[in-house]
């Protein structure tokens, strides 16, 4: 697909210009609008969810505010996740609050309390991440979707750290997808994306929520998502592979209190996985017995693995949530979140696995030694 670097396109007359912009003729006049790289990037991604169409975003984050923008308004009311990105968390608490919208948190894993609290008051939306951020929640679509619909709630996903090639959840019974195409969709670490995809009615409304708020994905960024998409498969397969055997490994080892990853049989959503994911994914949490303390002398002892604040990557990346993606959030908000003060989110990348193996026990041996400092105190 060329990069079609520009900002606008002629017209051969001002009608064709007029029915361009007012969408009566297909085609392009301005790029915050259109541009045909960045709609064969939403085309390719809408065909990978299995839905009617899409619309591209400069980063995952847009792509979330424009479809929940248009959904909602003042007195309407997002029925959500607990365990949810800290940004998109800001952005329904903060942000959307500000503008009259209510929001009540839930535990989509508790059906029975998802129900409750759309049954409490007429909720317009029913959002979730297929695999959450931080903690590997793992949603159940199919009845989530159900519960959404059956209460008059769209039910909207964000399927980032699955993509689709391990969950398709509007072939589940969502309405809208938003993945940050920053991630699995691009995996090289070297662009800034996001796509919305869904029914083209749906989509074309969070299209005019992006016209007039400007998160523009430009032409050669959606070039490197669709020169990433190609390879999605094999790399997925990679990281699922490896992702599974590092959190065996890591379940066995001292000073780990918790390990959190979707091919585990202790994930408490394993059956839920089983049925829905294709394969486990490249994301695991690890909860340290060590507390904050232990979690910043792993993270320092790495030798190559990256320390950042991304993930998808062919590169393995490690964050403690509570100070980096989740930073926003106070002591009560994480709890409440269930993100514990050690918990550690690895992105597991696509290096060979001895070499991550014997890195992460580099930080394990760090974050032990810690734990193991006695506390002095006062007399």
């Amino acid at each position: 697909m060329p990069i079609y670097q520009s900002a606008t396109f002629s017209s051969a007359d001002a009608a064709e210009l007029a029915a361009v912009l007012t969408d009566q003729e297909p085609g392009y006049a301005y790029s915050r609008v259109d541009n045909p790289t960045t709609a064969a990037l939403a085309t390719a991604v809408a065909e990978l969810e299995g839905a009617e169409t899409g619309y591209a975003f400069a980063s995952g984050m847009a792509a979330i505010h424009a479809a929940l923008l248009s959904l909602v308004g003042a007195g309407d009311r997002i029925v959500a996740t607990r365990a949810v990105y800290g940004s998109t968390r800001s952005l329904l608490a903060r942000v959307l609050t500000r503008l009259g919208v209510a929001v009540e948190w839930v535990d989509v894993a508790d059906l029975d309390g998802v129900e409750r609290a759309l049954v409490q008051a007429p909720a317009r939306v029913l959002y979730a991440e297929t695999i959450s951020n931080p903690t590997i929640v793992v949603a159940d679509h199919r009845a989530l979707a159900d519960l959404a619909h059956r209460h008059g709630a769209v039910y909207v996903v964000d399927n980032t750290f699955a993509s689709p090639y391990l969950c398709r959840p509007v072939e589940l019974g969502a309405d809208l997808v938003v993945e940050s195409a920053t991630k699995y969709l691009s995996g090289h670490s070297d662009v800034l994306a996001g796509v919305v995809a869904g029914s083209r009615e749906r989509v074309a409304a969070v299209r005019d929520v992006q016209i007039d708020t400007g998160g523009s994905l430009a032409p050669l960024a959606a070039f490197l998502v669709l020169r990433g998409l190609p390879t999605l498969a094999l790399r997925m397969e990679r990281h699922s592979d490896s992702a599974a055997a590092l959190a065996a490994w890591l379940e066995r080892q001292a000073g780990v209190e918790r390990v959190i990853h979707p091919s585990l049989a202790s994930h408490p959503q394993r059956a839920v996985a089983d049925r829905q994911l294709a394969r486990g994914g490249g994301m695991l949490a690890v909860q340290l017995t060590g507390g904050r303390a232990a979690g910043a002398a792993f993270i320092d002892a790495l030798a190559f693995t990256e320390r950042t604040a991304s993930l998808g990557s062919v590169h393995t990346m490690v964050v403690h949530p509570p100070s980096t993606t989740h930073r926003q959030l106070d002591d009560a908000a994480l709890r409440d979140a269930g993100i514990a003060p050690g918990l550690l989110r690895i992105s597991v990348g696509l290096e060979d696995p001895e070499d991550l193996q014997a890195d992460l026990e580099r930080g394990l041996a760090a974050a032990t030694a810690v734990d193991r400092v006695p506390v002095v105190r006062d007399r």
